[in-house]
């Protein structure tokens, strides 16, 4: 394989998630010397996942930057080291921590572009680890997606695997455009081949959704934590007889819907699987979308499993919030009862 620099050696090693976005860090502060980290305990401690553990030590503090515990001031600070040419990359340690940095992200972060008429490029790059499914405490268990999504001028994505951790993060950095950059705590430890090194020349674009099974009679699109559920019940369903479709939605705003349209005509049923309350949640857009493009294909009203319009349970109680196998597998049936 080759990217712009010419031939690349390549060699493939199985990592976790966690790792994976680790590698991918490292290949992009190794690239770019404008690349920076900053966020909180990130640095000596390697971050709470461990996701940054070694940068440090092998980029320096000036690179690998331990913050204040100050969301407002990490993302404040990174538009400001954008603006001067910079790619910084935040990390807000728990996804119920980003809300004292709403402001920066939604009023500043993404319409300086738009506001400097183009003018003006803000790659700044921010991680979320987020969704429940590890015994945390209150504000440790967001899934928030659907803020960030209905703010124009962000690009909001969320990884799935190891290898797609590891392309899609240098991918994220490279972009000229703010990116919110989820990541599915409870698959951090998850595990499967990755190829290191830059993002090839035909990697999958970050605005690109993924058909990761292939199937006839129902679509299941789902992202992040939710992706593994959608594979298992596409695998018990077809010791069941039916054959389900998974689509890896990848990127959340831009919405990929050729490739989600392509496939709702196909089957003709639809399944959305998020973590996130199914009121006013990103499965409620692509429900509207794919009814408003396949109404005349759809056998049955699109369905969506997430989690309830509550606040975040106790961990003692999450495993009755998330969607699990069999909520998916009811939906799928409700949609063969039309």
């Amino acid at each position: 394989m080759s990217n712009a620099a010419g031939a690349v050696a390549r060699t493939e090693r199985p990592l976790t998630l966690g790792a994976a976005l680790n590698a991918g860090l490292r290949q992009a502060l190794s690239a770019d010397e404008s690349v920076l980290l900053i966020g909180e305990d990130i640095g000596t401690l390697g971050g709470v996942f461990r996701v940054t553990d070694g940068l440090r030590a092998e980029f320096g503090a000036d690179r690998v930057i331990d913050s204040l515990l100050a969301e407002s001031g990490i993302v404040g600070t990174a538009i400001g080291l954008a603006l001067r040419g910079y790619r910084p990359v935040c990390e807000i340690q728990f996804d119920g921590f980003i809300y004292p940095a709403f402001d920066q992200i939604v009023s500043q972060l993404a319409k300086l572009r738009a506001r400097s008429a183009g003018r003006l490029a803000v790659p700044v790059t921010i991680r979320v680890p987020c969704g429940g499914g590890i015994g945390a405490v209150e504000h440790h268990s967001e899934s928030n997606e659907a803020y960030f999504c209905h703010t124009a001028g962000l690009r909001v994505v969320a990884c799935a695997s190891p290898a797609d951790a590891h392309t899609m993060i240098q991918q994220a950095i490279a972009c000229d455009d703010p990116v919110i950059f989820y990541e599915p705590k409870r698959r951090y430890w998850d595990k499967a081949p990755v190829v290191l090194g830059p993002p090839p020349d035909d990697a999958l674009p970050l605005d690109a959704a993924r058909v990761i099974k292939t199937g006839t009679d129902c679509t299941l699109i789902a992202y992040g934590p939710s992706v593994r559920v959608a594979l298992d019940a596409a695998t018990v369903a077809a010791g069941e007889g039916r054959s389900l479709e998974v689509i890896d939605l990848r990127s959340l705003s831009p919405l990929d819907l050729p490739t989600l349209t392509s496939s709702a005509n196909k089957t003709g049923r639809v399944v959305i699987v998020h973590e996130a309350p199914t009121f006013c949640g990103l499965g409620a857009e692509i429900a509207a979308s794919l009814t408003d493009r396949c109404f005349s294909r759809l056998e049955a009203p699109v369905q969506r499993v997430g989690g309830w319009n509550i606040p975040y349970p106790p961990a003692r109680a999450e495993e009755h919030y998330l969607p699990d196998l069999d909520r998916v597998l009811d939906a799928v049936d409700v949609t063969f009862l039309h």
